[in-house]
């Protein structure tokens, strides 16, 4: 799998990454050993970028468990979830996290949400600190805007950026534009909309009491039946090239030119193999010219009716 350099760093990390959440319990219990043999799965294809939390539950510890003997083939990357951004908590959250995924270091530490209460001039010099100690290698930010990556970037480093992406649901502007121009490497959660461009749910599904989704407003009412004929008819297209879904969800993403990585949630061996075949789907102008006519019956708000083939979808780029 291609690899790319993060932001203005030295890590390289494959295109496609391990999201993590789902197999913490985010999405329903999964059964531990199924989760191992995921995440190695994962790593046999080539998917070495692993992003997790210490807010996804069991994550941590069943990476913890996935990674012995494998900790230095891997990119591996943490979040300081919650609202408390106290430097007792922060010191406190990265020995949690160190612990469960029996590491000494993490590649990359984000932090999970801007949290206004807590000046960022000080959560950043804490962070600094723990760098300087060895104990994370490189600063990333998560749901920040482009204003709150300037603010924070006055204060140090951070190589990443992790804001909620994908074909739904989109802040390329400005926040991805600002990341591509300061050198900031853009890793998009939700590629797949939490499942809305997986094509599996259909309107009415009932989500499982222990699946964070039940309280998702956009897998309710008429907004998640305008959704579902839309996504149905990207899956007749996907088809139609011999893809799927998904795969589209996935490669479409990777076309941003910002983009560097796909965090993908994955919790099965199945779901690896058919995640992995979408890094090798480049789409052409006239395939994001399409996708995007297709999506204008549901976004028109975020594209004209007419769109000039010619300016066609490449992000502010062309």
């Amino acid at each position: 799998m291609e690899k790319r350099t993060l932001g203005n760093s030295d890590l390289k990390v494959s295109t496609i990454c391990f999201g993590a959440w789902p197999i913490g319990g985010g999405m329903g219990r999964v059964d531990p050993k199924e989760a191992v043999n995921s995440i190695h799965a994962a790593l046999d294809a080539g998917i070495t970028f692993i992003d997790t939390a210490e807010g996804y539950q069991t994550s941590e510890s069943i990476l913890g468990k996935a990674l012995k003997g494998k900790r230095n083939s891997v990119i591996l990357a943490s979040k300081l979830s919650g609202p408390d951004h106290s430097e007792e908590h922060i010191r406190k959250a990265i020995e949690n996290s160190l612990c469960a995924l029996d590491t000494e270091y993490i590649d990359l530490y984000q932090l999970h949400t801007p949290q206004p209460k807590w000046p960022i001039k000080n959560t950043m010099a804490i962070l600094s600190d723990l760098k300087a100690q060895g104990k994370i290698r490189h600063i990333g930010i998560s749901n920040f805007t482009s204003v709150q990556t300037a603010e924070a970037l006055e204060f140090g480093s951070i190589i990443s950026s992790q804001p909620r992406y994908n074909m739904l649901f989109r802040q390329e502007d400005p926040t991805l534009e600002f990341c591509r121009k300061t050198q900031i490497g853009v890793i998009p959660h939700s590629v797949l909309a939490k499942g809305l461009l997986g094509g599996k749910y259909q309107p009415g599904h009932v989500f499982a009491c222990d699946d964070e989704r039940r309280l998702f407003n956009f897998f309710q009412g008429g907004l998640f039946e305008k959704i579902f004929g839309i996504t149905q008819e990207l899956e007749e297209w996907s088809k139609s090239r011999g893809r799927d879904l998904i795969q589209l969800a996935i490669a479409w993403v990777l076309a941003n030119p910002a983009v560097t990585s796909a965090i993908v949630g994955m919790k099965s061996t199945n779901q690896v193999e058919n995640v992995t075949k979408a890094s090798t789907w480049v789409l052409t102008t006239d395939e994001l010219y399409e996708v995007e006519t297709i999506m204008g019956n549901l976004r028109p708000e975020w594209i004209k009716d007419q769109i000039p083939k010619e300016t066609c979808y490449r992000f502010g780029t062309d």
